[in-house]
């Protein structure tokens, strides 16, 4: 059996695949077997899958191969290097912070080491690394301003993956495995002005369209994310104004 197809088969299985899977990676620098881009995307996509395959609070290894063809799809259409896209979409929920216990770093850092062990640059690993500590929505009144043209198509691919019916599911995917109410009419939404506010959150699903999803078509970050937004908003506005009128019995005609 080849090193390669050795490592690869490696990062499929139990939790400790990962582990393995760079362990293995490790070896092959030392060996000095260099790998070439494609099999630096295939091996961390190998890993990420490994991760995130059991999850099903909706960032689950399809929502990350979703983000990543948009992200590859907004990158040509915007300039970006599409190395770099894919790399970071592909590890951008590698360890979200709502799963990790509120860490907002983890998830660069194991980006980073990740690359490094696989044998890519310094330079490679921070850039990706970057768009991942940087990715996520932290709130109506924190801003994440993404400082390249990689990180601003990866954000935007992931907030159009928050949107349209994909986005609906998502939501309340999510709040399932939260144990957050549908919905609570006594509970209004609240606009949360600060990262640390936004982390400490505590509403229903609906409340989350108000505080985080119908906010998304106006932070997208290129002309082709607002593009792209455009029908998702108007899906995810329709289903809000159904779904208050359903509550309140006012989609029935009169008897």
């Amino acid at each position: 059996m080849s090193v390669a197809l050795y490592a690869s088969k490696k990062f499929q299985g139990s939790s400790d695949c990962p582990k393995m899977g760079i362990v293995s990676v490790r070896f092959q620098q030392a060996a000095g077997v260099v790998l070439d881009r494609g099999e630096v995307i295939e091996r961390t996509a190998a890993f990420v899958r490994s991760r995130l395959h059991s999850d099903s609070s909706g960032h689950d290894w399809w929502h990350v191969e979703r983000v990543r063809g948009l992200a590859l799809l907004l990158g040509r259409r915007e300039g970006a290097d599409e190395y770099i896209t894919e790399l970071a979409a592909l590890l951008h929920d590698v360890s979200d912070y709502k799963f990790n216990g509120g860490d907002l770093d983890e998830g660069s850092r194991v980006s980073y080491d990740l690359l490094r062990d696989l044998g890519e640059s310094e330079a490679c690993a921070r850039s990706v690394a970057e768009v991942v500590r940087n990715v996520s929505f932290t709130g109506a009144g924190s801003v994440s301003r993404m400082r390249t043209i990689e990180g601003m198509v990866v954000q935007d691919a992931d907030r159009l993956d928050a949107m349209g019916a994909i986005g609906i599911a998502r939501a309340f995917a999510y709040g399932a495995v939260k144990g957050e109410a549908m919905f609570d009419p006594d509970q209004a939404p609240h606009l949360h002005a600060s990262e640390a506010e936004y982390l400490a959150r505590d509403g229903s699903t609906i409340n989350h369209f108000y505080e985080k999803l119908l906010l998304l078509k106006d932070r997208m970050n290129t002309e082709s994310g607002r593009s792209f937004a455009e029908r998702r908003h108007r899906v995810i506005e329709a289903f809000v104004h159904d779904f208050v009128a359903e509550w309140r019995l006012e989609d029935l005609p009169e008897l």
